[in-house]
């Protein structure tokens, strides 16, 4: 197709699909309102067109390569299907159907033959290395996008020649669709299961609250009684309160055996696919491993520090979980249980032992976390730590009725970004929360491009008695996720390669879990935390028992969290593909953490989507690294201040704004003033008794 009919082609579908027009909506949001499933196919293709014609012209331009005409153009071209993609593939997370999941396995591997086409571009490819050459005294966050920009070049096969190159692609292209498949699958399992239970005698300690969400669950499917699910506010409440020790075992085993039964959302094999396929992407670009080729791009640098990292923690952690075993076995024998503690039992009896030491039980929160509640009160800790502002407004288009959004103003009433709120679950929507962008921050053409970000969550519903009442782990969610709003919010870069989103998978992180340390500080809860009913301030007592319970099982939490970022490196570590069952390849990896029976039938890895269909390969052990940071970092606040305002201007300016602009740790050492170490993380989670040494 020659220039002349492209332009033409892509003018008329510009007039009749809203995906292709310039958004003329406030802030120039997504027109949801506009957009028909069926827009979506047609847009990627034009704009697909689009977008290698503009990498076309970069490569075959007669002018000689400069860093504004090609790291700068490579680093604004294609914009039009960036958003398209954004706005697409966020659907089909959080409003997801089966045409919009078919649409996204045949778009996917013409994302991934686009995307490859500029990588192995010879001509592109000899302008990036003539910049990187020639382009001396860049500043910092120049420089970082010309390195990002000349490695992506690399990872993405640019030295790759004959068969090597053709086969980079056709790996790339198969991963696209495997990972598709992975979380279709997923999605389905978690859909797919229902406890309907018609015997009110089976909800024997079982909250008032979970009770009447599980009997709207079985209204609007048209039965009797109740239901319950595998949706986190209906299972996870289950299994801590449900008497009924055979019901607790039948949620547990459906929920840990999804896209590990014999069906046809199997992914066992999907699993040993992607990761065959990995290891084989990796070798053809050099590596012995997916781990040391996906590492390269991280803060830990190799294998060998993610490993001597989760080694460190591990020794602590897993002592610390023994004993923690022991007492909730022991408490649970002496309160009638026969035989040995299961996992469905877990929860149950530790939460029971958590009420007799601390008189304390999550529900007790609940009438104190009203969700609108508790959204005032984060956004309030933004205004007190940062001076932004959220003002709710009704003239933006939603995707989902749900969905509310907000402006977003600096302290001097500039406009900063709109914040999407998504908070219920649905059969739609992928399990989980997480934070995401219709739009990221950059500039273009001296214009500062704001962000459109989207906090996606699945928390508590409402129900005709009560308002979304959460517990105090939906409160630390909602945290988390905030924090990486506000990463997105204040990101003050110039180009799409050093925003958010091209942050480090165990930097990006810090953030959300710094933010987290927040709901155990009194003066933050006194703020906000009342009575639903009665507009009575959240008790001392309870902010006192949240505080000496906060470290309760600890040493447990690290262990689970340390097992799945050893899982993660072992599945990314081999070097040979897996040929043996994948449960004995799991379960000989995770022994060195389990204290608890194994459960037959089940599996981890097949319904492990941060890995296999998220961005995580190679970077689960994040979380633990960015907690180190978090840790130490608000060590800084403790000692000055939690509200202190010259600390929190230095962290929103040295880690907030910055995005991907600089090293990640010399923008920590410029905030902290020192590399972080492991003390601060041991100590806030009483494992400091058993030292290690060393830093991240």
């Amino acid at each position: 197709m020659n220039a002349l009919i492209l332009l033409l082609t892509l003018h008329e579908d510009t007039k009749q699909n809203p995906l292709l027009k310039d958004f003329t909506t406030p802030y120039e949001t997504p027109p949801f309102n506009l957009i028909k499933t069926e827009d979506y196919e047609p847009a990627f293709n034009t704009a697909i067109e689009e977008a290698k014609a503009e990498i076309e012209a970069i490569a075959t331009s007669p002018t000689e390569a400069t860093f504004e005409n090609t790291i700068v153009a490579l680093d604004a071209a294609g914009e039009r299907l960036n958003r398209i993609a954004e706005i697409f593939f966020n659907l089909n997370s959080c409003l997801t159907n089966e045409e919009i999941q078919e649409i996204a396995q045949r778009v996917s591997p013409k994302l991934t033959e686009y995307g490859h086409s500029i990588y192995i571009n010879t001509a592109l490819f000899h302008r990036v290395q003539k910049v990187r050459e020639n382009c001396r005294n860049l500043d910092p966050e120049d420089s970082r996008l010309l390195e990002s920009t000349w490695k992506a070049f690399i990872d993405g096969g640019a030295n790759l020649e004959g068969e090597a190159k053709e086969r980079f692609k056709e790996i790339s292209i198969e991963l696209s669709k495997l990972s598709l498949t992975f979380d279709k699958n997923e999605l389905a399992e978690t859909n797919n299961f229902e406890l309907h239970l018609t015997d009110e005698a089976d909800l024997a300690g079982l909250p008032e609250g979970v009770c009447e969400a599980a009997a709207i669950v079985a209204r609007e499917k048209g039965k009797e009684g109740w239901i319950f699910n595998l949706q986190a506010p209906s299972y996870i409440p289950f299994l801590r309160y449900a008497d009924n020790r055979q019901l607790r075992e039948k949620i547990y085993k459906a929920y840990s055996r999804r896209g590990f039964q014999a069906n046809e959302y199997n992914n066992e094999e999907i699993v040993k696919r992607i990761t065959a396929l990995r290891l084989e992407k990796a070798r053809i670009m050099g590596y012995n491993t997916y781990a040391e080729y996906a590492l390269t791009k991280r803060m830990a640098k190799n294998p060998e520090n993610v490993n001597r990292f989760i080694e460190q923690l591990h020794g602590p952690s897993y002592k610390a979980s023994c004993h923690e075993k022991e007492e909730v076995e022991a408490f649970a024998q002496k309160h009638g249980l026969e035989g040995e503690l299961q996992r469905w039992d877990w929860p149950y009896y530790s939460n029971k032992l958590k009420q007799e030491k601390y008189a304390f039980d999550d529900e007790m929160l609940r009438p104190y976390f009203q969700l609108e509640n508790v959204q005032q009160g984060i956004f309030g800790l933004a205004t007190k730590l940062y001076g932004i502002t959220f003002e709710k407004i009704s003239n933006i288009p939603v995707y989902h009725e749900d969905v509310t959004t907000f402006k977003v103003n600096d302290r001097d009433g500039n406009f900063l970004a709109i914040l999407y709120l998504d908070f219920f679950p649905r059969e739609s929507k992928t399990t989980g929360a997480w934070m995401t962008q219709f739009r990221g921050q950059r500039q273009r053409n001296g214009k500062d491009i704001r962000p459109l970000v989207s906090l996606v969550m699945n928390f508590t519903k409402p129900t005709p008695s009560k308002p979304s009442l959460l517990t105090f782990n939906e409160v630390t969610t909602f945290l988390h996720e905030f924090g990486h709003a506000l990463h997105g919010m204040l990101s003050r870069c110039r180009y799409d390669g050093t925003s958010m989103d091209s942050v480090y998978r165990d930097f990006v992180e810090l953030p959300s879990q710094f933010m987290e340390n927040y709901a155990l500080e009194k003066e933050w809860l006194d703020t906000w935390a009342v009575h639903y009913q009665t507009g009575e301030k959240i008790p001392q007592e309870f902010i006192d028992k949240i505080r000496k319970s906060a470290n309760f099982q600890s040493g447990y939490a690290s262990d689970r969290q340390l097992c799945y970022g050893m899982i993660d490196m072992a599945w990314h570590s081999i070097t040979q593909p897996v040929s043996e069952p994948l449960i004995e390849f799991e379960r000989r990896v995770m022994s060195r953490t389990e204290i608890m029976p194994t459960v037959e039938g089940s599996a981890f890895s097949t319904a492990f989507g941060h890995i296999f269909a998220g961005g995580y390969a190679a970077g689960y052990y994040g979380y633990k690294w960015a907690e180190v940071l978090d840790a130490d970092a608000f060590s800084v606040f403790k000692k000055q201040g939690i509200f202190n305002p010259e600390t929190a201007s230095s962290f929103r300016h040295n880690i907030l704004e910055k995005g991907n602009s600089e090293d990640p740790m010399e923008l920590y050492k410029r905030f902290r003033g020192q590399e972080p170490t492991v003390d601060a993380l041991l100590e806030r989670s009483g494992l400091s008794e058993e030292k290690t040494e060393g830093v991240v």
